[in-house]
């Protein structure tokens, strides 16, 4: 039974966030409803999110994050697009983003009727190398 569990362990995703600096500042997460994926690019300069899930997001005028935990927040933009189940949102600041994926301990990605709930448990370590890499200071 030892090695059925193990085993079953060992076959699941992993769902940490994660850090890569190459080939450009990217921030990722996946939980069972949602990709994560934060970027940023120096040659643009511009920071981007993107949340992508099997069903496409309601069209809806706005979306809004909302962090709950110690330095909780609540964030809204109507400049979000849509591509089949990938909502993007690019802007050229991304501090509020930043500062609740790091302090906080979970995010609500809401549009329309909808909301999908992201742990941010572990995300805090991902986020201080994603933010050395989009500051230029060397990961």
């Amino acid at each position: 039974m030892r090695y059925v569990i193990a085993f079953v362990l060992l076959a699941a995703p992993a769902h940490a966030w994660q850090f890569s600096a190459t080939p450009i500042c990217t921030l990722t997460h996946e939980t069972s409803e949602v990709a994560v994926k934060v970027t940023y690019d120096p040659r643009v300069p511009e920071y981007a999110i993107a949340l992508t899930r099997n069903t496409p997001w309601p069209v809806f005028p706005v979306f809004a994050m909302q962090f709950d935990g110690p330095r909780g927040l609540t964030i809204s933009t109507n400049r979000h697009t849509l591509n089949d189940g990938t909502l993007t949102v690019t802007d050229r600041g991304f501090g509020n983003v930043l500062n609740g994926l790091e302090f906080n301990e979970t995010a609500l990605a809401m549009t329309g009727d909808e909301a999908i709930a992201i742990p941010l448990t572990g995300a805090a370590t991902a986020v201080q190398a994603f933010r050395a890499c989009a500051s230029g200071a060397t990961v």
